[in-house]
């Protein structure tokens, strides 16, 4: 049985479980073996057809931006202060700046940005131009894109929402499954299984 077929039951079977009062995340687990974290590492960006949620995103820019919360160059002496600085990465989901502003970026926040995984980054999140149409479209690529870092032999991320059709949390599935399969040293070899949950479920396994 194909992949797709096997993820359309496991979501029907997880359907039929208790209504909750919120619109629960549905959790995307791929568990590893003969995978060596500290030697192999994946670290991608992966863009899916369908928005997952809408993401909280910062901008370092030169100047005040109406389109996207601004972190404007002349506030980043407050962030000399590590409590200060440690609040705005819990904050924010996604940071994007201005290329021109990269090297102070990475002076004043690298620190705690980068270990957390949230350095802006040349694939989706370094602007050369900062206008209302590129900071627009650049939101609506952060909104479809999930991450994929490997710090343990599995990875758990949330590909889509309940209230999603059953095809779009699919599709969406099927291109972190793809990018992954891409990213993985050994490939397929490096996939022992795959497990979907809703938020307050118990995860379905299924063989791939």
């Amino acid at each position: 049985m194909e992949l797709k077929t096997k993820l359309k039951k496991a979501l029907e079977e997880l359907r039929k479980g208790k209504e909750r009062k919120f619109n629960q995340t549905v959790d995307l687990i791929v568990n590893l073996q003969k995978f060596n974290t500290k030697k192999d590492s994946v670290n991608t960006l992966v863009s899916v057809p369908f928005k997952i949620k809408e993401k909280k995103i910062a901008a370092f820019l030169e100047s005040e931006n109406q389109h996207v919360d601004t972190i404007a160059q002349e506030e980043f002496r407050k962030y000399g202060d590590k409590k200060e600085l440690k609040k705005l990465v819990g904050k924010y989901d996604f940071f994007v700046s201005q290329a021109s502003l990269m090297p102070k970026v990475a002076t004043v926040f690298g620190k705690v940005l980068g270990p957390a995984g949230k350095m802006p980054s040349p694939q989706l999140g370094i602007v050369m131009d900062v206008n209302p149409k590129v900071v627009a479209e650049l939101k609506e690529k952060i909104n479809k894109s999930v991450k994929i870092r490997s710090k343990e032999s599995s990875i758990k991320l949330a590909i889509g929402k309940q209230d999603m059709k059953d095809e779009e949390i699919i599709d969406n599935i099927m291109a972190v499954y793809n990018a992954l399969l891409k990213a993985l040293p050994k490939q397929k070899e490096n996939i022992k299984n795959v497990e979907i949950k809703f938020t307050m479920t118990k995860p379905i396994k299924i063989k791939v």
